[in-house]
């Protein structure tokens, strides 16, 4: 089978194109590093979840690969952490050829991208990640390279000027972005499929936290992988997260090195992770947002300067999860507290008809 090629950033490294199944649990040669650090799937079918995503993906790599063709154009969207980068290093590894990867903010001007474009061999993939924070300048310069893999370079300035226009061989571009929305159409339009990556179910976050233990030569109890799952926010890079840092601590705590629910537990204690997988951060937001503003309504700018932490981090990193559990409400006036979320820090809703309005301890 060809070997892929993974560039980042220039640097190349071989990798092959499957891996052998893994050796049963307690046969694990202590030698073998395959596996250390390489949680990735390998190929499409080793892709837990998102059956829909990948069942569309295999329908294209097939017909892609019995016309011998380049890939299409495809975008990935979703929050971070779904397996966006994972998706486009898989297609590659199937197709056999070679994976360029970038990102959009390391993009600065058209030059920086031309590497990329003259080292794109037939078929290839050029992964951009966060596409939508590419330069205005650079986004335009990428548009007759996707469709119709042609450079325009301009040399000279003024009356000298001239362009000159370099074709390509054909290669897929796979840009992946966590704000679809910030995209422009032109951009968007631009790639021939679309797909959106969402959270994970508990079940397949389970799977992904018992095959990644194997890989990490570590033995884990059913049990203490359905609670790594249970709190991973429906993320497979956070499950692996928590994964590694349970296989330390169970390291450390543990004679044997294996992952017990009792282990899973007290490891996920210390890193003051809860039964719903907020962390210290997300607790001391409710809080804040309790003890300093009442409940709110608050502005996010307020409530960063209160905690001492930028507001577009609390935008960004902590107020998605809490949206999605249902504990704040964005409003015109500001975020504010909901019953669920009071519920969970132990403090009373207020009432309505009258009586005390403000949070009060169970």
């Amino acid at each position: 089978m060809a070997r892929q090629k993974v560039i980042e950033g220039g640097a190349s490294g071989g990798g092959a194109g499957s891996i052998p199944p893994d050796p049963p649990l307690g046969q694990f040669n202590p030698d073998d590093e395959r596996f250390d650090d390489e949680l990735r799937p390998q190929k499409l079918n080793e892709v837990v979840g998102q059956r829909k995503v990948v069942g569309r993906l295999k329908i294209v790599l097939d017909a892609t690969l019995k016309r011998k063709e380049a890939l299409g154009h495809i975008l990935f969207d979703g929050p971070p952490g779904l397996g966006k980068t994972t998706l486009a290093m898989t297609l590659a590894r199937e197709m056999g050829t070679e994976c360029q990867i970038t990102s959009g903010p390391s993009l600065m001007a058209p030059k920086d991208l031309l590497s990329y474009l003259t080292n794109a061999s037939y078929g290839s993939v050029l992964f951009i990640d966060e596409i939508h924070r590419l330069p205005p300048a650079v986004e335009e310069f990428i548009y007759p390279v996707m469709e119709d893999f042609r450079v325009d370079i301009v040399l000279g300035e003024g009356l000298n000027a001239r362009t000159i226009n370099m074709k390509l061989k054909p290669f897929t571009i796979i840009g992946a972005t966590t704000r679809s929305g910030m995209l422009t159409a032109p951009l968007r339009d631009r790639f021939v499929f679309r797909e959106h990556l969402d959270f994970y179910d508990v079940t397949d976050l389970t799977e992904i936290v018992r095959r990644n233990a194997r890989k990490l030569r570590t033995e884990i109890a059913d049990d203490a992988a359905g609670l790594i799952a249970d709190r991973s926010r429906g993320t497979p890079r956070k499950a692996n997260n928590l994964l590694r840092w349970t296989r330390d601590f169970a390291t450390v705590h543990e004679a044997t090195g294996n992952i017990t629910r009792p282990i899973a537990d007290d490891a996920l204690a210390m890193l003051e992770v809860d039964s719903l997988g907020l962390e210290a951060q997300d607790r001391r937001y409710l809080t804040t947002l309790v003890n300093v503003f009442s409940g709110g309504p608050a502005g996010v700018a307020a409530i960063g300067h209160t905690m001492n932490i930028p507001p577009d981090t609390l935008e960004d990193e902590v107020e998605p999860f809490m949206l999605r559990l249902g504990f704040i409400q964005r409003t015109p006036r500001g975020r504010t507290i909901t019953a669920a979320g009071l519920r969970h820090l132990g403090l009373t809703p207020p009432t309505d008809e009258g009586g005390d309005r403000q949070p009060r301890l169970f």
